[in-house]
């Protein structure tokens, strides 16, 4: 009950009782009845003062800021501008022509059904028909400033945090953008949207308009406050409830919804591309943190189905940039006049950020073989990373010996104390090497003579049950072979996966292993319809939610998420909580290290390359930021580049006449 109904029932029962005292006379019932009637009118008034007062209590205790800040503090101040990484006078105009590998069919970015097109994302850098309530800065490790939002709270245990709107956003037909959009897209991304976000948005319960420019959000009661849940909730796209009221937001659809980013479908041929433009009014231009990006008039992805014809297309003119992921290309196919001549550049970026893991190989841990630890440690020792990496990769890579490599995130070493708080208690259900081996790079000569190794492989699997029986791995206790179905995701992936193919043979595992067409590949992958695959594995700098996407038991029970091995380990659970609930540097390094030994030591993945750097391909049309853009991003194109009307004069200059010797 209200607290003005509990005021009106004791004066009801009072009412009673004195009816019942003074001989029920009416002038005693009359009385009462003005005086309730007087308390009503001064209620409303106590009631308009309180409401009043609430706000401002509420205004107060909302204290708003035009930025947060996870692990490290904030670089930029209140009054910033923009950022540094990009030329906040940067020109506006001109074309970029990319690539995409694959195919399209859905702009519903909600869904995970059919493939979606290029800038039909939920977060990141290629969201660039929608906008989040705030944006990530790219020159710091955890940092996000106000994009739809101008102002951000986040309660201290990070139960509770609200946003409030910007009044001047808008969506591209030109109506306002509102908190109740906001409210729309987060409640339907908890009861309807896809595996991930679902997965994503696990612990959050209500999400609330608390004014006409304020949106509140809060965790479910049995749930802990984690930094990790604001910032997700804070970089998801956000959709129009007005457009998705009229269109089923849980189908697929080649109709580009209504959007309010910086760029908007012109037009599209399903499977071949998607041209952009740039929306000359584009509402969140003059935003500090988005000032001075999204300055090319159109960008033009086109669809390929093999990467050696996109390779002869940017060579062409065809295209205008790509990241080059094949290293025999990159170090071989790019040496030609144009590239001589300075026209064409090939350029190393070298990223300050996790690296992950480049195509490891994956196992389905749905099949019973791959249950057994000590088959995936046998599996492990047959590969030759080394020799794969000097014959095939030009030794471009190095070992990625960490699911984080290349952060403070990886683990080094032994355990520290903080750690081992974390891992003691479940020194029963880990392997031992956990605490008393830090996981090192194979011990190869790198010339596939790797005796030692598959002597210890052997040595395994015959404890885990199998022999070599006429040349076959067999289980001695059903007589079965021991096979594997391995999928890769491209050509050059299956031909990178050879050398271990052919030392699984050497031993007698029986492979079949192919490259479907990348749609099919994914739907395989996610579906679980495969027994070996290979999965890109690059975090950002302070993954939570989406450790929980690819390795928590939450997500293996979720079709269309990205555990894909099907992990269903309750300390891996636990380190994943533990790092989304970390609140100090020191905690959530502890949290990141710790879950690192664990997958390392369950031999999940053979790990394979750590990508050191962004291998850039492009023609000189193109203007750039002077700083060094690495710390998160890739394709730093797509966002802070500008056409340079003086080098676009100089490559069709040069080319003229390269075409006339």
């Amino acid at each position: 009950m209200s607290k003005g109904g509990d005021l009106e029932a004791v004066w009801l029962m009072t009412k009673i009782a004195l009816h019942f005292l003074i001989d029920r006379t009416g002038w005693v019932s009359s009385l009462l009845d003005s005086v309730i009637l007087h308390f009503r009118i001064f209620h409303c008034f106590t009631l308009l003062g309180s409401v009043l007062f609430s706000s401002a209590s509420l205004a107060d205790r909302y204290d708003y800021q035009h930025g947060v800040s996870y692990i490290e503090p904030l670089k930029y101040s209140a009054e910033f501008k923009h950022v540094e990484y990009v030329n906040p006078n940067a020109p506006k105009g001109g074309t970029l022509r990319f690539p995409e590998l694959g195919t399209f069919d859905n702009f519903n970015v909600m869904v995970d059904k059919g493939r979606r097109a290029f800038g039909s994302e939920l977060l990141g850098i290629r969201t660039i028909t929608t906008d989040s309530l705030i944006e990530p800065s790219y020159d710091e490790p955890a940092s996000f400033y106000g994009r739809l939002a101008d102002g951000v709270w986040i309660s201290d245990d990070y139960r509770e945090f609200a946003f409030r709107i910007r009044e001047n956003a808008k969506w591209h037909d030109g109506t306002p953008l509102t908190v109740d959009d906001v409210v729309f897209t987060f409640r339907h991304y908890k009861e309807k949207g896809n595996a991930g976000i679902r997965t994503a948005l696990a612990d959050l319960d209500r999400v609330e308009k608390i004014g006409e420019r304020e949106v509140y959000f809060s965790v479910k009661k049995d749930s802990e406050g984690t930094p990790v849940l604001p910032f997700a909730v804070g970089t998801f796209a956000i959709q129009s409830k007005a457009y998705w009221s009229k269109n089923d937001p849980t189908k697929t659809t080649i109709v580009p919804p209504l959007g309010s980013g910086p760029y908007k479908v012109k037009e599209f041929v399903l499977g071949r591309y998607v041209l952009y433009e740039r929306v000359a009014d584009y509402w969140g231009k003059e935003v500090p943190i988005m000032k001075g990006r999204h300055n090319l008039q159109f960008l033009k992805c086109d669809y390929f189905r093999d990467e050696s014809i996109m390779v002869e297309s940017i060579k062409a003119d065809v295209l205008d940039v790509r990241h080059e992921s094949v290293s025999k290309q990159w170090m071989t196919q790019y040496f030609f006049p144009a590239q001589e001549q300075g026209l064409f550049k090939r350029e190393l970026v070298y990223l300050d950020r996790p690296w992950g893991m480049w195509w490891p190989i994956i196992w389905n841990l749905e099949e019973e073989k791959f249950q057994d630890i000590r088959v995936r440690e046998a599996l492990w020792l047959v590969h030759d990373y080394k020799w794969a990496n000097r014959v095939l990769m030009y030794d471009f890579y190095e070992y990625a010996s960490s699911y984080f490599y290349n952060s403070p995130m990886a683990h080094e070493g032994l355990p520290s104390e903080k750690e081992l708080e974390l891992l003691l208690p479940f020194k029963d259900e880990l392997p031992e090497r956990v605490f008393t081996q830090a996981w090192i790079e194979p011990d190869t000569d790198g010339f596939g003579q790797n005796r030692e190794r598959i002597a210890r492989a052997l040595g395994l699997f015959a404890e885990a049950g199998y022999s070599i029986e006429d040349g076959v791995m067999t289980n001695q206790e059903t007589g079965e072979p021991f096979t594997i179905d391995f999928i890769f995701v491209s050509s050059f992936n299956l031909r990178k996966g050879m050398p271990f193919i052919e030392a699984l043979n050497r031993i007698g595992i029986e492979t079949t292993a192919r490259s479907p067409e990348v749609s099919n590949w994914i739907y395989r992958m996610q579906s679980g319809k495969f027994e070996g695959g290979d999965a890109l594995y690059i975090p950002n700098n302070t993954p939570g939610l989406a450790l929980r996407n690819w390795f928590s038991s939450r997500s293996a029970d979720l079709p269309l998420s990205q555990n894909w091995m099907n992990i269903r380990n309750p300390v891996v659970d636990f380190l994943i909580d533990k790092v989304m609930q970390a609140k100090e540097r020191e905690d959530f390094y502890a949290a990141t290290r710790a879950l690192d030994r664990v997958l390392l030591w369950n031999f999940y993945w053979v790990p394979d390359n750590a990508m050191p750097g962004y291998r850039l391909v492009h023609w000189d049309r193109f203007g750039k930021p002077d700083s060094k853009l690495a710390l998160n991003q890739g394709e730093t194109w797509l966002d802070t580049w500008w056409w340079d009307e003086e080098k676009a004069k100089r490559v069709e200059i040069g080319m003229q006449q390269l075409g006339s010797d």
